[in-house]
Formats: structure tokens, C-alpha cells, sequence
């Protein structure tokens, strides 16, 4: 980040984007969003990982690091590359306009990809420009796509079940029967190989047409990945797995603001003996292809790079861990060497931050995170209220994906903490203490100010997009179109004017 830049944006995941195919994609809703985001005068589009979710629908829990989420395919633009006919759309199940039902949109758009698979397959299509792409793409992204198009191929023959369930030999392949199951399952490899390519065709248009409108585009990524991914089955010596391949920790964090027994998230730990020995050239793959995808990168759970919480396998909550120190610097000095000094890295480092994590960011020059619902869980004073921010490089978050919607959270603080919220953003109505809290994250030093639409809507808890410690009912909320009126573009552009962040 510039020390002089001033800059804000919205918080939005493109699968609450509206849509009649019952999940946000990056069709024309998606551009429509980012006029109105130009409208409103913002110049940052954050969103949460891409990738493609696994179980739970979780963007935190994929089936690989790389690959990108074929739900956010937009039909409409299959049928314009010819893979889809009117036809196909006639049986549209109905759908809810405010919540995404994931177990009736995966069958059906899985369907409707198979379909578009069969064209493109065709010895017709195959003369076509958009095919020779294809052969482009998938000898350039061979590097990540083989073995999660095969490891994706090896999950539907073993029932979709985690590749820790499989026969052995999927399950601890070796060469050999790794090559074979590329002939006997080439039509399945194809078919993840088609999605992938497809889902970046579209993605890196719309960061094209944003980014030519002055936006950028903030990922996510999450420090760990899925047990249930093709990065852990294809590079299991990376990890701290046994011998069969079951993992003899997991991630988490102790108790915190969020969940009195801690999060146990159940990931996977990084061996980290094993990525020094190869100069980290995993996580420096890693962040090279993100960075072809988005124009900065937030990484989730920064402070698990100095130290993490490590729990044996096998128990129920995160309380009975221990931190274990990282190679962070180490780590982002082979990154820096790899792919430049400036990294345009946003850190989380929310939760339990010692001087150790701090001095980790600070110093390879990575923005933090203040988010303005934790100023106000007291009535003392708190770091993360405006006035007592010593440094511009931060990220001033109103709420973030984690927390309830700035509405629902003030409806659940005590009295006397919600007399010093109206108190501090001078607020006259609750109903518009969202508008409220985005002035003070405007009018903050923070060079960034970020905050997710549902404040900007003022919308109550129905909106929240996340509760951790919660498995179900997340990641699920939509907006309908008719919520981004020109009169909130226009107020969101007079306050980001105002305070000189146009």
C-alpha cells in the first residue's frame, strides 16, 4: 500500500451477487456491480477465496488451492460460446432470491456443465479459436491443474467420499497408477480441465473490465488448505501426516472473541522443514498464481506465520493446543525474492497478536486489520477505535465476513456499549448506524477503508454471510437487484469524496 494513497471499497462475495440460477456468478450482475461500485466512487472490490468450496460450501475449505469455483460459471455465457442452447435454461428450478440452497444448485449446475462439456468435446467445436485456448490453458496451468483435475476425476470414482476413505492405491498412488488412471479416466480429467478454464476465462475479464474502471480487486486466501484437497493427496510430504496419510495435527486457535472452546478447523499443518529444504517453492507457486488473479491478497490467519495453534488429531475442541513457531520471515523473504520486494499482501491479523506477529508485518511492510465492531465490546478505549490509529498502512473494516452485520451486532451489544456507539458516530436512527460506522472507517487514517454492502443496505443479522464455530446455514446470502439504488451510489460517493478518498 502507498503511504499516500486513500482508498475504500465494498466487501461483497460474488456468489450473493443476484441471479435467476440460484447463485451469484460472473455474468452481468457481476459487471453491473462494478459500475456501481465506480458510481459510488470505490476503487477496491474485496471478495473472499475463489476456489472451488468442498464440504460445508466453505471458500476456507476447498479442493485446491488453485482452482477456482465452478458454481461462480455463468450460464449466460455458456450458451453465448455456443455450449449451451435455450433449451438447456427452460427447467430453471425456482430458486430463493435471498439465500443460495447449495444442495439443489450444485446437481443442477452440475448438469448444465456436463451438457456444455459434450459440445465443447465435439470434433465441431474443436476448430474453434475458444478450443485452441483451452489446449493453451491447460499446458500453461499443467503445474496445479493435472493433479487436481485427477484428483477431482479420482473423487467421483470413489463417490465424491475424502480421498482419506479411497482403496489405497487412489488413495497413496504411485507413478505408474498415477498414468494409467490418465487414460482410464481422461474423459473425467477433461471435464475439471473445461470448468477451470472457463471459470478463469470469465474471471480474468471481469477483473479486466474492473480494473480499467480504477477498481481493484482484493482476494483471500486462507493460510491453511482443506485435508480433503488435491494439494495434501498430491504433496502429502509437505504436511504433518502419518504414514497413511492421516494428518497427526490439525490447525485452530485457542478461545477467543469468537468461540469459548476456540475454532478447531481441523486443517492440516504445514511441514515446514520440508518447504525450507525446497525454498518454499509451494507457497511461492501459490502466490504467484493469485496474483495473476487479483490485484492484492489478504492472507487469513497472517499470525499463523509466526506461530500457530497446534492440536492433535482426534480431539473435539481447540482448547488443548500449544503454539508452535513458523518460519515466517524466512518464508516471505524467498516469496519477496521470488516475486518482488513490494508485495501487495493485506495481513489478518486479527485475534490473539503478540509484538512477535507485529514485527513479522511490520516488517515486510503488510497492512493490518482494524474493524470497528471490536472498538465498542467494552466502553474503555480500544486500539481499533479510530482516533487511536498511529499508522495509515492498515485496513479499516467496518465488520468483516466473520462478524454479524454492523445492524445485528449493535442489537446485541449491552446498553452501555450501544450509548458509545451513537455516541462516537453520532448516529440519530440505529437504522442507519451501517452508513454511520462506513463515515468513521472513511474518515479514518487508514489508507484503505473497506465494508461489507450489508452495512452500506443496512441490513440485520438475516444477512450475515458467516458464524464461526457454526457448520451450517453459512456462505449462503444474496442481495436482489433492486437493493443498489443510484441514491446509495451517490451518498456512498459524497462521503468518499468527503473524506478524500476519491
Amino acid at each position: 500500500m502507498n503511504s499516500t494513497e486513500r482508498f475504500s471499497g465494498i466487501l461483497l462475495h460474488p456468489t450473493s451477487l443476484p441471479s435467476p440460477y440460484g447463485i451469484g456468478d460472473l455474468g452481468k450482475k457481476a459487471y453491473d456491480f462494478v459500475d456501481f461500485l465506480e458510481k459510488a466512487g470505490q476503487h477496491l472490490w474485496q471478495i473472499l477465496p475463489l476456489t472451488h468450496t468442498g464440504y460445508g460450501d466453505s471458500p476456507y475449505q476447498s479442493f485446491s488451492a488453485y482452482a477456482g469455483q465452478p458454481l461462480l460459471i455463468s450460464p449466460d455465457h455458456l450458451t453465448e460460446l455456443g455450449l449451451l442452447i435455450s433449451a438447456d435454461l427452460a427447467d430453471i428450478p425456482e430458486y430463493d432470491p435471498d439465500h443460495i440452497d447449495y444442495g439443489s444448485v450444485i446437481p443442477w449446475k452440475q448438469s448444465l456443465f456436463r451438457k456444455a462439456y459434450a459440445r465443447f468435446s465435439s470434433a465441431e467445436y474443436q476448430k474453434k479459436n475458444t478450443y485452441q485456448a483451452f489446449l493453451s490453458f491447460i499446458r500453461k496451468e499443467s503445474f496445479w491443474l493435472d493433479d487436481y483435475a485427477l484428483f477431482m476425476a479420482c473423487k467421483e470414482e470413489n463417490d465424491g467420499v475424502s480421498w482419506l476413505e479411497w482403496e489405497e492405491e487412489y488413495r497413496m498412488p504411485t507413478e505408474d497408477f498415477k498414468n494409467t488412471l490418465r487414460k482410464t479416466l481422461k474423459e473425467q480429467i477433461g471435464f475439471y480441465q473445461f470448468l477451470q478454464f472457463i471459470f478463469y476465462e470469465e474471471w480474468l475479464a471481469l477483473k479486466d473490465y474492473a480494473n480499467q474502471r480504477g477498481i481493484k480487486i482484493i482476494g483471500d486466501i486462507p493460510i491453511f488448505v482443506s485435508m480433503d484437497s488435491a494439494d495434501v493427496w498430491a504433496n502429502k510430504e509437505l504436511f504433518q501426516l502419518d504414514p497413511d496419510g492421516y494428518p497427526l495435527k490439525v490447525a485452530g486457535v485457542p478461545p477467543d472473541y469468537f468461540s469459548a472452546t476456540g475454532q478447531l478447523w481441523g486443517n492440516p499443518l504445514y511441514e515446514w522443514e520440508a518447504h525450507q529444504k525446497d525454498g518454499f517453492s509451494w507457497w511461492i507457486s501459490r502466490i504467484r498464481h493469485q496474483l495473476k488473479s487479483l490485484d492484492i491478497l489478504r492472507i487469513d490467519h497472517f499470525r499463523g506465520f509466526e506461530a500457530y495453534w497446534s492440536v492433535s488429531y482426534g480431539e473435539k475442541t481447540a482448547i488443548k493446543g500449544e503454539w508452535v513457531k513458523a518460519p515466517g520471515d524466512e518464508l516471505f523473504r524467498a516469496v519477496q525474492a521470488a516475486l518482488g520486494d513490494e508485495l501487495p499482501i493485506i495481513a489478518e491479523d486479527l485475534g490473539i497478536i503478540t509484538p512477535e506477529v507485529d514485527a513479522l508485518r511490520t516488517r515486510f511492510g503488510f497492512p493490518g486489520m482494524k474493524v470497528l465492531q471490536f472498538a465498542f465490546e467494552s466502553t474503555g478505549e480500544s486500539d481499533y477505535l479510530p482516533h487511536r490509529y498511529k499508522d495509515p498502512n492498515c485496513v479499516c473494516y467496518t465488520g468483516t465476513h466473520d462478524n454479524d452485520t454492523t445492524l445485528g451486532w449493535f442489537l446485541n451489544l449491552s446498553k452501555e456499549c450501544r450509548d458509545k456507539v451513537l455516541r462516537y458516530t453520532r448516529c440519530i436512527d440505529p437504522a442507519g448506524l451501517g452508513i454511520d460506522m462506513i463515515r468513521a472507517a472513511l474518515g479514518s487514517i487508514a489508507g484503505y477503508a473497506v465494508f461489507p454492502l450489508q452495512d452500506a443496505l443496512g441490513f440485520g443479522s438475516h444477512a450475515r454471510m458467516n458464524t464461526p464455530g457454526v457448520a451450517a446455514g453459512n456462505w449462503n446470502w444474496r442481495f436482489r437487484e433492486a437493493a443498489l439504488q443510484d441514491e446509495l451510489a451517490k451518498a456512498l460517493r459524497e462521503i468518499t469524496i468527503l473524506y478524500g478518498r476519491y
